[in-house]
């Protein structure tokens, strides 16, 4: 501290505001801020680009004056450094001349990087344990929290994943369960699932945005079924609105949605859904009898009878648009977001 006081009394007019600096980062050691938080406010009080880069404990973050943390894989080039123990580096990146109270407020964040670094070191779980696999899905949790999670876990922060929602299967590898449904970390999707499985395949990601991920592959679970029991995401396209815009009893009233339950009440209705999801999914009657083994004679009066209930022509162009939209949308009603929605919440 001595150090710091001859430097101070050498700022003259400026040395009220290298106190109030000091204040800054006093304040938010005492309320043992996130270093999130730690790293964004000081971009905002720097009006730069700043960073911690702390690459054994799998930390690597910056953040602008107008953004929130992001992931950094570097020490930017013509930045004011300081070095603290076990290699950490702290940053700041000033376009231009540096002010006065530069060299004050590099000192201040690296003394409450290291002071909150040793608050939030408390040990993740072990390697590979579910609960990493949790903290990195989770929505509530900071960059910091997410990045060690990855570190831990044998992932790098730039990696580029996806996330499966599956029931009724088991998947080795980085998992964890959320109720029934179990989040899967992977690179590739499946095309197939095995038997009474359902799985939703969530886009492919930045590692430090698979909660992202994951939240779209619960969605597309939702709109798995017996006959199509892989979904993915990337290919629901604007199908994806669905279902946040309309709530059970919106989807129970559709008349669309109620004709169809009609016919699956009909003795062999389970057969007649079938035909009609492989129709949407051929564009032909002749290809969906094919799809389903049956021959394509049988066809016309299943066509027939589902036309009639429904109040469409089911195999033009027009009906099969809407058919499809009607089976989504039971899809929907029949796995409401309850069902899926055990998303962890930091």
């Amino acid at each position: 501290m001595k150090g710091l006081l001859l430097r101070l009394s050498g700022l003259d007019a400026d040395a009220e505001n290298a106190v109030r600096v000091i204040g800054f980062f006093d304040r938010l050691i005492t309320d043992r801020a996130s270093l999130d938080v730690l790293v964004r406010s000081t971009a905002r009080l720097a009006d730069c680009p700043v960073g911690v880069h702390a690459p054994a404990q799998g930390l690597s973050l910056r953040a602008e004056p107008d953004a929130e943390v992001a992931a950094s894989g570097r020490v930017p080039a013509g930045a004011a450094v300081r070095r603290l123990e076990g290699g950490v580096v702290v940053w700041v990146c000033r376009a231009g001349t540096p002010t006065p109270l530069d060299d004050i407020l590099l000192e201040r964040f690296a003394i409450a990087t290291a002071i909150l670094l040793e608050h939030t070191s408390v040990p993740l779980p072990a390697l590979g344990d579910p609960a990493l696999v949790e903290l990195v899905l989770s929505e509530g949790i900071g960059t910091a929290e997410r990045s060690r999670a990855l570190h831990l876990l044998g992932l790098d922060t730039t990696a580029h994943l996806r996330v499966l929602a599956a029931t009724g299967a088991d998947f080795a590898g980085r998992t964890a369960t959320f109720g029934e449904v179990r989040a899967v970390l992977t690179v590739d999707g499946p095309e197939s699932a095995p038997p009474a499985a359902r799985i939703g395949v969530g886009p492919t990601v930045p590692a430090l945005d698979l909660a992202r991920s994951w939240q779209a592959a619960r969605t597309a679970l939702r709109f798995t079924a017996a006959a199509e029991p892989v979904v993915w995401w990337d290919r629901l396209g604007s199908l994806t609105a669905l279902a946040g815009a309309l709530g059970p009893a919106d989807l129970a009233g559709l008349p669309d949605v109620r004709a169809l339950d009609r016919l699956a009440a009909d003795p062999h209705g389970d057969d007649l859904l079938a035909a009609l999801t492989a129709l949407c999914a051929t564009g032909s009657a002749r290809k969906a009898a094919a799809v389903l083994h049956r021959h394509h004679s049988t066809m016309p009066t299943r066509l027939a009878r589902a036309g009639a209930v429904l109040g469409f022509d089911v195999d033009s162009p027009a009906g099969r648009f809407r058919l499809h939209l009607a089976l989504m949308l039971r899809r929907l009603r029949d796995t409401g977001p309850s069902e899926v929605d055990t998303v962890p919440n930091g």
